[in-house]
């Protein structure tokens, strides 16, 4: 696969849809090889593999970075967790099984509060869904979860004041990210991963004709 002609919002959708719960790489394996990129399409090649490919070590490193920056501050550190979750919910992967983990536990002491939070459906004419299916979280629709952790994250960031705090530590979080994606050289999993998903990508096309 050629990164270089992956635009942002390709590589956005992909980290949208694809599956999370894959756990992180191993740490040898995340610090194994540096090499300085020749050429900035080496370079913008290089960054977009390994944030695909090392997502969930990313993802992981900019939450331990955050809490970190929050030890003294226990609001803070659940702000945090409340940030870390309404961007989760942005991935289609996670939202499905969060809800779908949510919907199991309650049809344990509720079967008819369970079956409210099951999602619409979606009307399919001649085998295909009339309209792309809205990803729905407990029977609500996810841009509700996503507004709502957002707007209580929030709160808690202005009512912990460690609103600088967490920009510092953003900055720091994102900066080395790009700087391990930028130097840290794709290695032959990566390449074969890449791989595994395009198959899986043209396969889930074609089961849908």
């Amino acid at each position: 696969m050629d990164w270089g002609n992956v635009t942002a919002e390709d590589l956005i959708d992909a980290l949208r849809e694809v599956d999370w719960s894959s756990p992180p790489r191993p740490l040898p394996e995340f610090f194994s090889r540096f090499t300085v990129p020749r050429s900035y399409a080496k370079w913008n090649s290089r960054l977009k593999c390994n944030l695909y490919y090392y997502r969930t070590n990313y993802f992981i490193m900019i939450v331990a970075i955050l809490g970190l920056g929050f030890l003294r501050r226990p609001v803070a550190i659940l702000a945090a967790m409340l940030t870390a979750l309404s961007i989760a919910f942005l991935n289609d992967s996670f939202s499905g099984t969060f809800s779908e983990k949510v919907t199991r536990t309650v049809r344990q002491f509720s079967p008819h509060l369970a079956a409210k939070m099951r999602p619409p459906l979606t009307l399919v004419i001649r085998g295909r869904p009339s309209a792309k299916r809205a990803i729905h979280i407990c029977g609500r629709p996810r841009w509700v979860f996503v507004f709502v952790f957002s707007s209580v994250s929030f709160i808690l960031w202005y009512v912990s004041c460690g609103l600088l705090t967490v920009l510092w530590a953003l900055a720091i979080a994102l900066l080395a990210t790009i700087l391990h994606a930028s130097f840290r050289t794709p290695n032959l999993k990566a390449r074969l991963n890449t791989f595994r998903e395009e198959f899986r990508a043209v396969w889930r096309n074609y089961s849908e004709l």
